[in-house]
Parts: C-alpha cells; structure tokens; sequence
C-alpha cells in the first residue's frame, strides 16, 4: 500500500519593508522561528534552521571523541609546520 504525502504550497506576501511571515503552524512543525532562504536562480527555497546555531554546532561536535580532536589538532600542527616550510623555502 502505497501512502501519498501532499506538499501544502502557500502564497506570502512580502511586506514593503521585504518581510514575510511564516505562518505559526509551519513553525510549530519545524519547532523553529529561524529560516535559511537559498536563491537557486529559477526559485527560492526556505528552509528550517536553528534558533541558536551555536548551540546545534555544540551538539553536533559534542559526538565527536577526544580522539578526533586531537587527530585535528595533530593534522592543523602538521599543515603550520608545512605551510612554514613552504614560506621558508625548503
């Protein structure tokens, strides 16, 4: 059985100050009053982005093992001494 989910398109008027309202529906949904606008040049699209960005950068990395980090340490050090090299010639 196949079950058909419907995309519900809805007209917005832009305000003369080059505003918009997302209606308090479609934010409840997303759990979100912050969204990314992408002009792919034939459209835009907006999509749901996080009220508080630095937050969902520090629970994304927060996944990531001391392990990790210190193989980025490891390899930022190792493109200094490098880049070093490089500027000195050698």
């Amino acid at each position: 059985m196949c079950v058909a989910k419907f995309m519900h398109m809805r007209t917005l008027k832009v305000t003369r100050g080059g505003q918009i309202s997302v209606p308090a529906e479609i934010r409840r949904r997303w759990g979100t009053s912050t969204f990314a606008l992408e002009d792919l040049g034939d459209r835009i699209v907006l999509s749901p982005a996080p009220d508080d960005p630095i937050a969902a950068a520090r629970g994304a990395l927060a996944r990531e093992s001391a392990s990790s980090t210190d193989a980025l340490r490891r390899a930022a050090r190792d493109d200094e001494i490098a880049a070093g090299r490089r500027r000195a010639g050698a």
